[in-house]
């Protein structure tokens, strides 16, 4: 039976959903993984989200709190509200409460990458302040840490991303994801899937 890997996300201007489906294929790459993108309900109304000019949705299809139980492993992405996850991800993470009880999470492992508007705008304490909501679930954070290479270490160019997870930086949301985030995205993908794998395997031979 394939593993299965959930790529879950909020994105309003489209700069998260762009690294998430690099995570997509970059999980979808290691033999065995069945790589899934879902994102969470909006929960701004129409008339503030036009005044903010985001655009439309795309048609990835939205996850509901139940359908987590059907995953082997996860990669949430999310924007940066003010160094933490964006309110719509919040929401949703708060609507698991029947998995938190039943500790239906627990074990599995996730991964986190997300946006920010600048280069200290939370690259790092967005994901270390979304780690809390991992742990209330039992769930196995898996970092990238340094796995992605000379690339971590990149310094002639604008570039996100940290050893918790692929980012990329928005500006006033004209810069899009260069293709070393790109890349980074892809690594972070084939990364936690095939720790996903290992980890199933685990619990299989057992």
């Amino acid at each position: 039976m394939a593993t299965k890997v959930y790529i879950v996300y909020y994105s309003m201007y489209g700069h998260v959903e762009k690294l998430a489906e690099e995570i997509k294929k970059g999980a979808a790459s290691v033999e065995g993984v069945e790589a899934k993108l879902w994102q969470v309900a909006e929960t701004l109304h129409e008339e503030v989200l036009g005044k903010m000019s985001a655009p439309p949705k795309s048609d990835v299809p939205i996850i509901t709190a139940s359908e987590l139980s059907e995953a082997d492993g996860f990669v949430f992405g999310f924007p940066t509200r003010f160094g933490m996850m964006s309110a719509q991800f919040k929401a949703f993470f708060d609507s698991t409460g029947g998995l938190w009880r039943t500790q239906q999470l627990a074990g599995k492992p996730a991964g986190i990458f997300y946006s920010t508007g600048s280069q200290g705008g939370g690259q790092e304490t967005t994901a270390l302040t979304a780690i809390t909501q991992l742990v209330h679930h039992g769930m196995i954070f898996v970092p990238i840490g340094y796995t992605f290479g000379a690339g971590m270490f990149e310094m002639e160019q604008v570039k996100g991303g940290s050893p918790y997870g692929a980012g990329t930086y928005a500006g006033d949301g004209s810069r899009q994801p260069s293709d070393l985030e790109l890349q980074q995205a892809f690594h972070q993908g084939k990364h936690i899937a095939t720790i996903t794998k290992k980890l199933k395997g685990l619990v299989v031979a057992a």
